[in-house]
């Protein structure tokens, strides 16, 4: 009898340490991203998410562990070889980080640029394809100024994926947007993995969209610096018997916060 198919891991992260300087922000952090997932980080404020996320996309060099990514260890690889498979990777930050002196067409085609032999006739039309692609078919001659948060998120969005990344990391993706805006954008967000194959590893604390768009993730806690919970939010917040994660998940007050005599209501 043949055994069934394994699944694609995308990302493979085993005992993952990392801070700044002397600090240390997380410790034993260890996950994996299968092929064509959502893959969610999360937790409270000042855990450790996004450095977390700095860590994967080689903003930051961990402390100990190793992360593989399609199988190579990012860390051990030569600076050129971390600089390949980072080209394979699409981010969107937290702001959209967008030039603000370059148009949307120039910020979508900054990448294109930089990383390829395309001709400016080729480069126009993938400006216009990746802009058609988010839902903006707006001028590329505006400005960022011009846009609204969401539209910038979108912008964003396309330029993470000008290079055609099969892997994308989102920062706060939905952050500061309206529920109609951050609706829009997790379904933008399903389109790319059902349409494209692609797999995603976003940060967030938006829980309509962490239950929403989410396949698996994991839950960082800044009290005991490393991960408490495994699986997908609508499990962890159905399911998870640690006390930090099941108030998070279910918008509730920890009950260590609302006793008497710990600083919460008396």
């Amino acid at each position: 009898m043949s055994s069934a198919p394994q699944t694609e891991v995308k990302i493979a992260v085993e005992g993952l340490a990392f801070g700044y300087g002397s600090t240390p922000i997380q410790h034993d952090v260890s996950f994996t991203v299968p092929a064509g997932s959502i893959f969610a980080i999360m937790g409270g404020s000042g855990c450790g998410k996004s450095t977390l996320l700095k860590a994967l996309i080689g903003l930051l060099r961990p402390s100990a562990g190793t992360m593989r990514v399609r199988g190579e260890d990012y860390w051990a690889v030569s600076d050129a070889r971390r600089e390949q498979i980072g080209r394979r990777c699409g981010v969107l930050f937290q702001s959209g980080a967008l030039w603000s002196s370059m148009s949307i067409a120039d910020n979508v085609a900054l990448p294109l640029r930089m990383f390829t032999t395309l001709s400016a006739p080729e480069i126009d039309r993938l400006v216009r394809l990746k802009l058609d692609l988010v839902g903006l078919t707006a001028p590329g001659e505006m400005m960022p100024s011009d846009l609204s948060g969401g539209m910038r998120k979108r912008v964003g969005l396309a330029r993470a994926m000008a290079l055609d990344p099969d892997i994308l990391f989102l920062d706060e993706p939905s952050a500061g947007l309206d529920p109609i805006g951050a609706r829009r954008l997790d379904d933008l967000i399903l389109d790319l993995r059902d349409g494209f194959g692609s797999t995603i590893v976003m940060v967030s604390h938006e829980l309509p969209s962490l239950f929403a768009i989410c396949d698996s993730g994991i839950f960082l806690s800044a009290d005991t610096n490393t991960a408490i919970a495994i699986g997908a939010p609508r499990d962890l917040r159905d399911q998870c018997a640690d006390p930090t994660v099941h108030a998070f998940m279910n918008r509730e007050t920890p009950k260590s916060e609302s006793a008497p005599g710990n600083g919460g209501p008396k």
